[in-house]
């Protein structure tokens, strides 16, 4: 860090900004660095609906993700190892120990043989896309994201409505105790986005992990 800019080992530099975005989508299509900080990620709390846009993490600068994992298929596919998630071989990257994280994931919810039907089969982790109806890339891009079972899950956009809209109702089946190991090792979870994705999870160490869980059990 140097004042209010990121500076990377190599020298790339990027300022810490907020958009000026005037809506919550170009928010999300165009978000400073600082935004993808700016909502605190409730690790490890009780299953509540969020509020109205309230997406902790969901916020991403794409620039630093591209930076972090690859600016390209090829460059992030370089980094991905094989994770063996319940006899499925998933790609996943290397890169800030994400693979390990989700192998250690799957060693934790081995013990858990009530969360089974909910973790298996994966829909997949690496798949170089942009989310659906949107210019932003997906986790799944950076290997760094993993869909579980869809046939237990919920989608925000399965009902139809816009990005944005107010009164998508919330719905969940997912238990606590599997979005914890997760929160636990490092995950994020969509199910705790007010545009909530059930079945999502993705790496973002710098929102959640072992110490804000802890913090979360004292609070």
């Amino acid at each position: 860090m140097e004042g209010d800019t990121l500076v990377w080992r190599d020298g790339t530099r990027m300022p810490l900004t907020h958009s000026r975005a005037a809506s919550y989508v170009a928010l999300l299509n165009a978000p400073g660095l600082l935004d993808q900080l700016a909502t605190p990620y409730p690790a490890c709390a009780p299953l509540r609906p969020p509020a109205w846009n309230v997406d902790p993490g969901r916020v991403r600068f794409e620039p630093f993700f591209r930076k972090m994992y690859g600016a390209s298929a090829a460059e992030v596919a370089g980094r991905l190892t094989d994770v063996n998630w319940f006899g499925q071989r998933l790609r996943v990257t290397q890169v800030n120990g994400a693979a390990r994280s989700l192998a250690a994931v799957a060693a934790e919810l081995a013990g858990l043989p009530q969360v089974r039907p909910f973790v298996t089969p994966s829909a997949g982790t690496f798949n170089w896309r942009t989310i659906a109806g949107t210019p932003r890339l997906s986790v799944h891009a950076f290997g760094a994201a993993i869909d579980l079972n869809v046939g237990r899950s919920a989608y925000w956009a399965w009902g139809g409505y816009r990005e944005g809209q107010r009164g998508i109702p919330y719905r969940n089946a997912f238990p606590l105790a599997l979005v914890q190991v997760f929160e636990r090792h490092g995950w994020i979870w969509g199910g705790r986005w007010y545009h909530h994705d059930t079945m999502h999870f993705e790496y973002r160490p710098e929102l959640t992990g072992p110490e804000a869980c802890a913090a979360a059990s004292k609070g």
